[in-house]
């Protein structure tokens, strides 16, 4: 599931680069949300901060559903969510969303950027996955990899995870076993310089 950068619409941006300018100009003044402390959407928010040397105020919630509550009332400028959770309310207009994270544009949402548009090189995936306990046999990983791997090709399926703003990754158990692996790597270089620790 892609994660979107939104803004509060009376933040008076109106592209990434524009709020990372705002940012900028006015440290310490933005309270940025994500859905929890050591989430993807804080990781991502603590790249950001890293990658661009905004200084924005981390305003972590219990989930989704309280930070977009708070976005529309305004009581946070911004925000890192999932984009089903932000996507009627970016349709409906009553947040701006100034960008998607991962390397491609969300289907759901073909008119708005990926963040590498304005940042080379920076994208944030999210994914979810299925494991096995460590001393499954080879021949079980394979099937329920094989038959996994069917189901997220179904038509249907496939239809309805673009729906909501997502795309099935159909990966051998090697090729999961690598995107682990470096993802381990990469967010744990952001919560060394970030010092985020587990609450």
């Amino acid at each position: 599931m892609p994660l979107v950068l939104d803004v509060n619409t009376s933040l008076p941006v109106n592209t990434l680069a524009e709020f990372i300018s705002y940012a900028k100009a006015n440290p310490g003044k933005i309270s940025f949300a994500s859905f929890g402390v050591g989430t993807i959407a804080h990781l991502a928010i603590e790249l950001l901060k890293q990658t661009t040397g905004i200084d924005v105020v981390h305003v972590p919630y219990r989930g989704g559903a309280p930070f977009i509550t708070d976005l529309l009332a305004g009581r946070v400028q911004a925000g890192i969510d999932a984009l089903p959770n932000s996507l009627p309310h970016i349709k409906s207009g009553t947040v701006r969303a100034l960008a998607v994270l991962p390397a491609q544009r969300a289907t759901a949402l073909p008119d708005v950027p990926t963040i590498s548009e304005t940042l080379p090189g920076f994208a944030v995936s999210t994914w979810s996955g299925i494991g096995a306990p460590r001393g499954t046999p080879p021949e079980i990983i394979e099937r329920l990899n094989r038959e996994i791997n069917a189901a997220l090709m179904n038509p249907g399926i496939k239809a309805r995870i673009a729906e909501i703003g997502g795309t099935p990754l159909v990966y051998s158990p090697a090729e999961f076993d690598a995107v682990i692996r470096a993802d381990t790597e990469k967010w744990a270089k952001v919560i060394r310089a970030a010092n985020i620790r587990p609450e």
